[in-house]
């Protein structure tokens, strides 16, 4: 008898997160140079990480047979006294993926129930399954969270109300007042759960932080893999009220974050230069796409990220023929988006060639006319 048969049958039933493809495994099965290939799949940073955070990790390896302090506390104080909080308001994570992964395990059981938009970050929908947590899937319309019918959903069983905003993999956001309303509405056995990886790109932030200042359940994701580049790191962290903060810290295991992560998100905070040449790349990527498909009469979501969702026809296709050439973007199959497809910005080149490979697929499979 299989040892799946004495697993937990929503484990076994659980579709894995499947990751951007990796630059390796595409040279490895394609043969191809790894400098040829453009990866713009993951949302990552063109730019590389933050050079103040490079310098502060080759200085950190030289102490890599120490433990780590395991309570982070120069990050956690530095971001604390980044955004106007006390460092008892921050919890890090090895990504803020694990901050979705501490909060799932606090406040998920079988009778509990999860709330996300039909478009949403997908780790919400494995986590709850993975928790034995209902999965309450809420309509976007035209690609927006609809916070008000989110807060109709909610029920005496919810827990947790997740709302990505930027959303991924949409690219849009929600306003200041349908958050403020949202946030009225949420009652005292439920937490709203504000996942703002891509809080930095935006022109016109809102301020959810001022809900946990008022004592509210909401929480705040953010992350260092995005504006400061720092994705193999792994380092996130969530804001939230104290009391939310230290039933978080109970959750997490112990040195959770390392010692040479810890120093170059600590300097990275600080590397503005780094962050407005990653905002100004960003937003000249947007707008080349942007003109771009909008010449081709292609669909897309206008997108306040670092990323732009495009309707393709047959998005596990265009991926597939785009990868033979070398140009990794992301299939939408995962999201019920199957006609659509995912782009990264990336350089001025890197967009140049994704651009141009995209045409070329387009053209011979007939889902566009060639240009």
């Amino acid at each position: 008898m299989p040892i799946s048969n004495f697993a937990n049958s929503f484990v076994c039933d659980l579709v894995a997160y499947e990751p951007g493809k990796p630059i390796e495994e595409t040279a490895r099965e394609l043969g191809l140079d790894p400098s040829s290939i453009v990866k713009v799949a993951s949302n990552e940073n063109p730019l590389g990480p933050s050079p103040l955070a490079k310098k502060a990790m080759q200085e950190a390896i030289e102490s890599a047979h120490i433990y780590p302090d395991g309570g982070g506390y120069k990050l956690r104080s530095a971001i604390a006294e980044k955004i106007g909080f006390g460092i008892e308001n921050v919890v890090l994570g090895n990504g803020s993926n694990e901050i979705i992964e501490l909060l799932c395990h606090t406040f998920l059981n079988r009778d509990a129930e999860l709330i996300a938009a039909k478009h949403a970050f997908v780790v919400y929908k494995l986590m709850a399954t993975l928790f034995g947590a209902k999965y309450v899937e809420v309509d976007d319309p035209d690609f927006i969270h609809d916070l008000d019918a989110m807060a109709d959903a909610i029920t005496e069983n919810t827990r947790l109300v997740f709302i990505a905003n930027p959303n991924n993999p949409t690219g849009t956001q929600v306003t200041q007042e349908a958050i403020d309303r949202f946030v009225d509405r949420l009652p005292e056995h439920a937490i709203a759960v504000f996942d703002e990886a891509y809080f930095e790109f935006l022109d016109t932030p809102p301020d959810v932080l001022k809900h946990i200042r008022a004592g509210k359940n909401v929480i705040v994701l953010r992350t260092c893999s995005k504006i400061h580049g720092l994705a193999a790191l792994r380092i996130g962290y969530g804001i939230a009220p104290e009391s939310l903060a230290n039933l978080l810290q109970k959750a997490r295991q112990p040195f959770n974050t390392n010692a040479i992560a810890q120093a170059g998100a600590l300097a990275a905070l600080d590397d503005d230069d780094h962050i407005q040449k990653t905002r100004a790349i960003n937003s000249e990527g947007l707008v080349f796409y942007e003109k771009a498909f909008a010449e081709r009469s292609l669909k897309f979501v206008p997108s306040v990220a670092n990323f732009i969702l495009v309707e393709v026809g047959d998005g596990g296709l265009v991926f597939k023929e785009m990868l033979k050439q070398g140009v990794i973007v992301r299939a939408m199959g995962g999201y019920k988006l199957p006609g659509w497809v995912r782009i990264s910005i990336g350089t001025p080149a890197e967009n140049a060639r994704a651009l141009e490979v995209l045409d070329d697929v387009l053209a011979k499979a007939g889902l566009a006319p060639a240009v």
